[in-house]
């Protein structure tokens, strides 16, 4: 009886000090890791969406960029975190592709990581430099497969959708091209613009205002509907490649962060979301908020579920290696 007694005593301070916890929490500045370097997509929603949660959490908001490792060494930092709420990671559509790409990563995505909430969505873009004689995605297939053409198609590193998207347009097209893998997707833009590379899969953020200026050509969007920036761009879908891929964004606690806290975060992203601010700096560059009923941790939870599952398909069917 007396043990019996010790454990509900135990059990009643530990169920009495974690509603405290949220309370007090956040305690310090809060990080959130981006896996992939300043100027992208990925960091720009962090950036975004960080501002606006500070004063809703009373701390500040800081961003470190940890590029490297396709995203896998700031996923294992936070995985290995202290599950307090102060160290978060936002990642994008990659994080579910890894799972498939590097089966013997020291973290498990479901298991190490606890899901906050959606941030965003857009469509990508297959862009080139300005040189390149094609014109539409059709002429872009038949360049590609002129003799003894080698294709230099740029990404973002292994896993991102831009890689992904550059080995679904390449198979469509039915040729093999070289990847260049990038740290982000401002320098491998920045490449396309200097004409270092042939091709690119990128977001509107970064590839838009190039495409207005002449400095890089668009070839097709990887959405059912064209873009209101970029009218001109036509679908791929419209030109006969079956391509419908969409970025996302969600943001992540370590396994184990107490669910006070994990409501705590998620209602200061729903508050950043809702700022008109917020939903214009995204807008602008064809990106848009999740709706709020899909902005729940159970919300991202599934995605991600659902995303790793469609990925592995995705990856085992066009042989899709983490060397390429």
């Amino acid at each position: 009886m007396r043990n019996f007694a010790f454990f509900a005593a135990v059990a009643t301070l530990i169920a009495s000090a974690m509603p405290a916890s949220a309370q007090t929490f956040p305690t310090r500045s809060l990080t959130i890791l981006v896996p992939y370097v300043a100027g992208g997509p990925t960091d720009a929603a962090a950036r975004i969406v960080g501002e606006h949660m500070g004063p809703t959490l009373g701390q500040h908001v800081l961003i470190e960029n940890v590029s490297g490792g396709s995203g896998n060494i700031a996923t294992v930092r936070v995985a290995r975190a202290a599950p307090d709420g102060h160290t978060l990671l936002l990642h994008q559509l990659a994080i579910a592709a890894n799972v498939s790409l590097f089966p013997k990563a020291p973290f498990d995505v479901e298991k190490d990581l606890t899901a906050i909430g959606l941030v965003n969505t857009s469509p990508m873009m297959i862009v080139g430099r300005n040189t390149l004689a094609a014109n539409g995605a059709g002429e872009l297939a038949a360049w590609m497969k002129g003799p003894g053409r080698q294709v230099r198609f740029a990404h973002a590193g292994v896993g991102t959708l831009a890689h992904l998207c550059a080995a679904l347009f390449a198979q469509a097209a039915g040729v093999a091209v070289d990847m260049i893998p990038y740290r982000g997707g401002t320098p491998a833009m920045a490449d396309i613009v200097a004409g270092h590379a042939d091709l690119y899969c990128a977001t509107p953020t970064i590839a838009a205002e190039q495409v207005r200026a002449g400095t890089a050509k668009g070839y097709g969007i990887t959405a059912r509907d064209r873009i209101a920036s970029l009218p001109i761009v036509p679908t791929l879908i419209e030109q006969g490649f079956a391509i419908d891929l969409q970025l996302w964004h969600a943001l992540f606690a370590p396994s184990g962060t107490p669910r006070p806290i994990i409501d705590r975060l998620n209602g200061a992203l729903r508050r950043a979301l809702a700022d008109p601010r917020v939903i214009g700096s995204f807008a602008v560059n064809e990106v848009a908020v999740f709706p709020a009923a899909q902005q729940s941790p159970e919300a991202a939870a599934e995605l991600v579920h659902a995303e790793i599952v469609r990925w592995a398909d995705i990856i085992r069917a066009n042989r899709i290696e983490a060397t390429q």
